[in-house]
């Protein structure tokens, strides 16, 4: 039923070790990358991982690997609990909002920006599979930084709007 390429990412998903210098080498990278930062990182030019251009495609979807190198897991910590509460005054902005359209907007955005994150830590830690979506408001690419800019604009007008009649 599947293609020979689907297999492979399937494969490589499942068993990375299988082909480290091949399909698995993302994630195989990125796992030395955020392992080798411990606890308080390497440093900005001590990061072997991403100076050296070991882990491919540094500053887009693995974004995250070169930061859990550089600042460790205090650093890991301190941007998951920021996107944290961006996302919960997200939500409670949702609550708040004076009409239903403005709370399904306000949700359906900080839903979109939780499930970016989720599946941008979870590849980057190699328990979900490699599949290019970018770390909100962190990765280098215009168009993801834009729409999510766009929805937090959104979010805020709503916020803005919660009590005009």
């Amino acid at each position: 039923m599947l293609k020979g390429y689907q297999q492979q990412r399937i494969w490589a998903f499942l068993f990375p070790s299988l082909d480290p210098l091949g399909a698995g080498y993302h994630v195989t990278q990125s796992k030395i990358a955020v392992g080798s930062g411990e606890l308080l990182g390497k440093g900005l030019k001590a990061a072997s991982q991403s100076q050296l251009n070991f882990l491919p495609a540094s500053h887009t979807d693995f974004i995250f690997a070169v930061l859990a190198e550089q600042w460790g897991f205090v650093g890991c910590l301190v941007i998951l609990l920021l996107c944290y509460f961006l996302i919960t005054r997200g939500l409670e902005i949702a609550s708040e909002a004076k009409d239903v359209f403005g709370a399904l907007m306000a949700f359906g955005i900080m839903a979109m920006i939780m499930l970016q994150l989720l599946v941008n830590a979870g590849m980057v830690l190699g328990i979900m599979p490699v599949v290019g979506v970018p770390f909100p408001l962190l990765s280098y690419g215009g168009s993801s930084l834009l729409v999510v800019c766009l929805g937090v604009g959104l979010v805020i007008n709503v916020h803005i709007r919660r009590f005009v009649y």
